[in-house]
């Protein structure tokens, strides 16, 4: 028979037992009367029956320990994985330091609880590369304006299931930290241009929201959730609109400051009073200013330059009536001389040829006066250099009309007849006849200048 194997007790129990069982089976054998040959058959079978139940146990157990064994392999295996994933090289396997110590199922319950925490372990890292990919992923949208995505980005995933390591972690982390520091970096530079853009549409007096809103609408959107593109073609159109705002800052500013250098010098020639520049002394604090240094809200609109222009345009309509005026003046001046000198005057100074010159703008006033002024020179010069000529003339003018008025006297019957002022009368008579008397001399003198 064969041996029981177990504890020494269960073993002892179990072979008295066995030939307990074997003595009786034995005794109804002899009683029913098998031959030796039938129960050494029989015992043959039986011994038989039990080799091949212990095989099968044997078996069994073989089996057992080898899928143990599969366990055990695939837990070193998945733990490898896990510790290879997350780059934790500080865990070290239990099995192979306690593999002499422990039976299977002693190292695959050691080893089974840390596969449990690597795996909690990468779940909990796997959230964490999660969130950041999410971050990355809503940054770089923002940054490209919703149009690209970043490549890198989207192959988070891919890259978190074969490194999942706190070095790869710390890398993202400062790729994160980097993105949003250019976020903000780009927002601060899309704010400030936004700000300059306002200053600048102020000054012009401009539709501040139309111009940000034709570079992009969320500059202008005040919904609560909105996002403020800055993007790259964003911020390319936000310059372009800077430097058009700058352009037309500095010929507004350079056609104000031409207008306004014409007003003063009208005031100047005008003398116009300081009630009358009052309103315009906001200009003359503008034009103190450097171009970049202008901030006050519609210091260069088109309202003020047309104000000015008006201003101009009035004060130059005065200057015109006033100097046509003057000229006038000068005009009479220039033919009471001609006219006592006997000069013949310059037909282009005629009052209605000058008003023309002067209403066209062919002429600068101030040169026509001048040109008068020139002429009245030279006439008084001419006056002043026939004066002993022009006094002999207007003696035998004198005496011609005395000539006259003596034939008239003579002729007149009651010249004798008593009456009022008849003796004036009279005494003008004494004096005709003695300068009609002079008339041969100054008639010669005057042939004599003649020729």
């Amino acid at each position: 028979m064969m041996v029981a194997l177990g504890s020494s007790c269960t073993t002892v129990r179990t072979t008295n037992t066995c030939n307990a069982l074997l003595q009786q089976l034995q005794q109804i054998w002899s009683e029913i009367g098998e031959s030796e040959a039938d129960k050494d058959r029989m015992l043959m079978e039986l011994e038989q029956e039990c080799l091949d139940i212990y095989r099968r146990k044997v078996d069994e157990a073989a089996n057992a320990k080898a899928c143990l064994h599969q366990s055990i392999a695939a837990k070193e295996a998945e733990l490898a994985m896990l510790m290879a994933t997350l780059g934790d090289i500080n865990v070290h396997s239990p099995v192979l330091q306690e593999k002499k110590s422990k039976s299977l199922k002693g190292q695959l319950s050691s080893v089974a609880p840390l596969v449990e925490d690597l795996k909690l372990k990468k779940e909990e890292r796997m959230k964490q590369f999660a969130d950041i990919k999410t971050q990355v992923e809503k940054i770089n949208g923002e940054i490209s304006g919703y149009g690209n995505q970043n490549v890198a980005a989207i192959s988070y995933l891919n890259l978190e299931e074969q490194d999942l390591s706190l070095r790869k972690l710390t890398e993202y982390q400062s790729n994160l930290r980097a993105l949003q520091k250019e976020k903000s970096e780009r927002l601060q530079k899309v704010m400030d241009h936004v700000n300059e853009i306002h200053t600048l549409s102020s000054v012009l007096c401009l539709d501040f929201g139309k111009i940000v809103n034709d570079v992009h609408p969320s500059l202008h959107d005040s919904s609560p959730k909105h996002v403020t593109n800055m993007s790259d073609s964003t911020l390319e159109g936000l310059d372009q609109a800077i430097t058009r705002l700058k352009t037309e800052r500095k010929l507004r500013y350079q056609k104000l400051s031409d207008v306004a250098g014409s007003l003063f010098e009208l005031w100047k020639l005008m003398d116009t009073r300081k009630e009358e520049k009052v309103n315009f002394l906001r200009i003359t604090s503008i034009l103190g200013l450097q171009e970049s240094e202008i901030v006050q809200p519609s210091s260069l609109s088109l309202e003020i330059i047309e104000k000015v222009s008006g201003e101009v345009e009035r004060l130059t309509k005065l200057k015109a009536n006033r100097m046509k005026e003057l000229v006038m003046m000068k005009k009479l001046e220039l033919d009471d001389i001609c006219c006592k000198t006997h000069i013949q005057p310059d037909s282009s100074t005629a009052p209605d040829k000058t008003n023309a010159m002067i209403d066209s703008g062919l002429v600068d006033p101030c040169e026509l006066l001048a040109n008068i002024e020139s002429q009245i020179y030279k006439a008084k010069d001419e006056a002043l250099s026939r004066g002993e000529i022009m006094d002999r003339i207007d003696k035998w003018l004198s005496a011609c009309n005395e000539e006259n008025w003596l034939e008239d006297y003579n002729k007149d019957e009651n010249r004798y007849s008593a009456g009022r002022g008849v003796h004036i009368n009279l005494k003008r008579a004494e004096r005709a006849r003695i300068t009609v008397n002079k008339i041969p001399v100054i008639f010669d003198f005057q042939l004599w200048l003649i020729v």
